[in-house]
Protein backbone atom coordinates (compact mmCIF):
# COMPACT_ATOMS: atom_id res chain seq x y z
CA UNK A 1 0.00 0.00 0.00
CA UNK A 2 1.52 3.14 -0.97
CA UNK A 3 1.95 6.12 1.68
CA UNK A 4 2.18 8.78 -1.42
CA UNK A 5 0.05 11.90 -0.29
CA UNK A 6 -3.58 11.84 -2.09
CA UNK A 7 -2.14 15.10 -4.63
CA UNK A 8 1.15 13.15 -5.54
CA UNK A 9 -1.22 10.51 -6.90
CA UNK A 10 -3.57 12.91 -8.77
CA UNK A 11 -0.70 14.62 -9.88
CA UNK A 12 1.18 11.95 -11.46
CA UNK A 13 -2.32 10.98 -12.91
CA UNK A 14 -2.86 13.77 -14.56
CA UNK A 15 0.53 13.80 -16.36
CA UNK A 16 0.72 10.77 -17.42
CA UNK A 17 -3.15 10.81 -18.69
CA UNK A 18 -2.45 14.24 -20.92
CA UNK A 19 -0.29 13.93 -23.69
CA UNK A 20 -0.05 17.95 -25.00
CA UNK A 21 1.06 20.61 -22.85
CA UNK A 22 1.07 24.65 -22.82
CA UNK A 23 4.38 25.49 -23.18
CA UNK A 24 5.50 29.33 -21.92
CA UNK A 25 8.74 30.51 -23.16
CA UNK A 26 9.88 34.36 -23.38
CA UNK A 27 10.17 36.03 -26.57
CA UNK A 28 13.54 38.22 -27.70
CA UNK A 29 12.21 41.15 -26.41
CA UNK A 30 10.83 39.59 -23.37
CA UNK A 31 7.14 39.44 -24.23
CA UNK A 32 5.50 35.82 -23.64
CA UNK A 33 4.79 33.38 -26.08
CA UNK A 34 2.77 29.98 -25.54
CA UNK A 35 2.39 26.80 -27.90
CA UNK A 36 0.94 23.47 -27.47
CA UNK A 37 3.80 20.83 -27.49
CA UNK A 38 3.33 17.00 -27.15
CA UNK A 39 5.11 15.42 -23.96
CA UNK A 40 6.18 12.08 -23.20
CA UNK A 41 7.35 10.91 -19.46
CA UNK A 42 10.87 9.97 -18.93
CA UNK A 43 10.29 7.69 -15.30
CA UNK A 44 13.96 7.07 -15.67
CA UNK A 45 15.62 10.26 -15.60
CA UNK A 46 12.23 11.81 -14.08
CA UNK A 47 11.66 14.18 -16.47
CA UNK A 48 9.66 15.47 -19.48
CA UNK A 49 10.59 14.84 -23.46
CA UNK A 50 9.51 17.19 -26.01
CA UNK A 51 10.36 17.06 -29.65
CA UNK A 52 10.40 20.17 -31.49
CA UNK A 53 11.29 22.05 -34.83
CA UNK A 54 13.99 24.49 -35.54
CA UNK A 55 11.31 26.24 -37.42
CA UNK A 56 9.31 26.94 -34.10
CA UNK A 57 9.59 30.14 -32.17
CA UNK A 58 9.24 28.54 -28.93
CA UNK A 59 13.04 26.54 -30.04
CA UNK A 60 15.02 30.04 -30.26
CA UNK A 61 13.43 31.27 -27.30
CA UNK A 62 14.08 28.25 -25.29
CA UNK A 63 17.67 28.18 -26.87
CA UNK A 64 18.13 31.56 -25.60
CA UNK A 65 16.07 31.56 -21.84
CA UNK A 66 16.15 27.80 -21.09
CA UNK A 67 13.20 28.22 -18.51
CA UNK A 68 9.74 27.61 -19.57
CA UNK A 69 6.61 26.88 -17.83
CA UNK A 70 3.91 23.86 -18.98
CA UNK A 71 0.66 23.96 -18.19
CA UNK A 72 -1.04 20.68 -18.17
CA UNK A 73 -4.74 20.72 -17.59
CA UNK A 74 -8.20 18.51 -17.76
CA UNK A 75 -10.21 19.91 -20.66
CA UNK A 76 -13.65 21.68 -19.52
CA UNK A 77 -16.97 20.16 -20.38
CA UNK A 78 -19.91 22.12 -22.16
CA UNK A 79 -21.74 23.63 -19.12
CA UNK A 80 -19.33 22.55 -16.65
CA UNK A 81 -17.95 23.94 -13.51
CA UNK A 82 -14.06 25.64 -14.96
CA UNK A 83 -12.85 27.40 -12.10
CA UNK A 84 -11.99 23.81 -10.34
CA UNK A 85 -10.54 22.23 -13.20
CA UNK A 86 -7.45 19.91 -11.87
CA UNK A 87 -4.58 21.28 -13.73
CA UNK A 88 -0.53 21.87 -12.66
CA UNK A 89 1.58 24.89 -13.84
CA UNK A 90 5.01 23.48 -13.95
CA UNK A 91 8.70 25.17 -13.67
CA UNK A 92 10.99 23.82 -16.01
CA UNK A 93 14.55 24.17 -17.35
CA UNK A 94 15.27 23.28 -20.77
CA UNK A 95 17.81 21.12 -22.13
CA UNK A 96 18.42 20.48 -25.84
CA UNK A 97 20.03 17.27 -26.53
CA UNK A 98 22.40 16.97 -29.53
CA UNK A 99 21.78 15.28 -32.38
CA UNK A 100 22.85 11.39 -32.57
CA UNK A 101 24.16 11.43 -28.61
CA UNK A 102 23.00 8.58 -26.40
CA UNK A 103 20.86 11.23 -24.55
CA UNK A 104 19.20 12.07 -27.82
CA UNK A 105 17.91 8.30 -28.11
CA UNK A 106 17.05 7.63 -24.82
CA UNK A 107 14.23 10.63 -25.45
CA UNK A 108 13.25 9.58 -28.70
CA UNK A 109 12.85 6.05 -27.03
CA UNK A 110 10.76 7.57 -24.56
CA UNK A 111 8.47 10.13 -26.81
CA UNK A 112 8.06 7.21 -29.31
CA UNK A 113 6.96 4.88 -26.87
CA UNK A 114 4.10 7.34 -26.33
CA UNK A 115 3.75 8.69 -29.72
CA UNK A 116 4.73 5.88 -32.14
CA UNK A 117 2.98 7.81 -34.95
CA UNK A 118 5.82 10.34 -34.72
CA UNK A 119 9.08 7.96 -35.96
CA UNK A 120 9.34 9.78 -39.37
CA UNK A 121 9.27 13.41 -37.94
CA UNK A 122 11.87 12.02 -35.70
CA UNK A 123 14.47 11.81 -38.36
CA UNK A 124 14.07 14.82 -40.11
CA UNK A 125 17.11 16.83 -39.48
CA UNK A 126 15.27 19.87 -37.94
CA UNK A 127 13.98 18.45 -35.07
CA UNK A 128 15.54 18.04 -31.80
CA UNK A 129 14.71 16.44 -28.89
CA UNK A 130 14.28 18.19 -25.36
CA UNK A 131 14.07 17.27 -21.61
CA UNK A 132 12.52 19.64 -19.25
CA UNK A 133 14.29 19.66 -15.86
CA UNK A 134 10.95 20.41 -13.39
CA UNK A 135 12.07 22.51 -10.84
CA UNK A 136 8.88 23.08 -9.27
CA UNK A 137 4.78 23.02 -9.64
CA UNK A 138 1.90 24.92 -8.47
CA UNK A 139 -1.02 22.07 -8.41
CA UNK A 140 -4.70 22.96 -8.66
CA UNK A 141 -6.82 18.94 -7.43
CA UNK A 142 -9.86 21.17 -7.66
CA UNK A 143 -11.72 23.66 -5.00
CA UNK A 144 -9.74 24.23 -2.05
CA UNK A 145 -7.18 21.50 -3.09
CA UNK A 146 -3.83 23.65 -4.31
CA UNK A 147 -0.70 23.32 -3.19
CA UNK A 148 2.99 24.64 -4.13
CA UNK A 149 5.24 21.87 -4.86
CA UNK A 150 9.80 21.94 -5.02
CA UNK A 151 11.60 19.80 -7.35
CA UNK A 152 12.16 16.08 -6.02
CA UNK A 153 8.30 16.54 -5.03
CA UNK A 154 7.75 16.99 -8.61
CA UNK A 155 10.19 14.44 -10.13
CA UNK A 156 8.98 11.68 -7.45
CA UNK A 157 4.94 12.63 -9.41
CA UNK A 158 7.19 11.16 -12.64
CA UNK A 159 8.48 8.01 -11.18
CA UNK A 160 7.18 5.23 -10.63
CA UNK A 161 4.37 4.85 -7.93
CA UNK A 162 7.01 3.82 -4.66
Amino acid sequence: MSTEHRLTCALRELINRHRTAALGTLNPDGSPFVSLVPYAVDPAQRCLVIHISGLAAHTGNLEREPRVSLLVSECATANGPVHALPRVSLEATAELMLPDTTEALACRAVYLQRFPEATPMTALGDFRFVRLHLQGARQVAGFGAARSLHSEEVRQALGPVP
